[in-house]
């Protein structure tokens, strides 16, 4: 009964559920992303540039189905959705850590922080 009381804890423990919650959340805000780069900001940079993106290939060999293609017109458009949600994740992760921050400032000490408060005022006085 060890090893299913063990997967169990650790199956069910809050680490893994957030971690799980955040992958699911990750891959939304990485589709959304996509989305917004393939059907706004390429058509956008296209139109002004006057390139389509996606279909900017270069033949190295071949004729035919057996041609192959350096596709660079892919590539840029897949590093500029890189920088955005990385940007995108990045401004995420501010924002909570200045959430969690100010949720932890407003946290009242806790029991061991106060003991060692005590004890130290203690010690002083002596």
């Amino acid at each position: 009964m060890g090893f299913i009381s063990d997967f169990k804890e650790f199956a069910f423990k809050g680490n893994l559920i957030d971690m799980a919650v955040g992958l699911v959340m990750g891959t939304a805000v990485a589709a959304m992303c996509k989305s917004f780069i393939d059907n706004i900001v390429m058509p956008l940079i296209g139109s002004i540039v006057q390139v389509n993106f996606a279909t900017m290939k270069h033949k190295l060999s071949g004729e035919g189905d057996d041609a192959s293609f350096l596709m660079h017109g892919q590539f840029i458009q897949d590093v500029i959705n890189f920088v955005i949600l990385a940007f995108v994740i990045f401004v995420a992760l501010k924002v909570a850590s200045k959430w969690m921050k100010v949720a932890a400032d407003d946290a009242p000490p806790s029991d061991e922080v106060v003991l060692l408060t005590e004890i130290r005022d203690q010690l002083a006085k002596r």
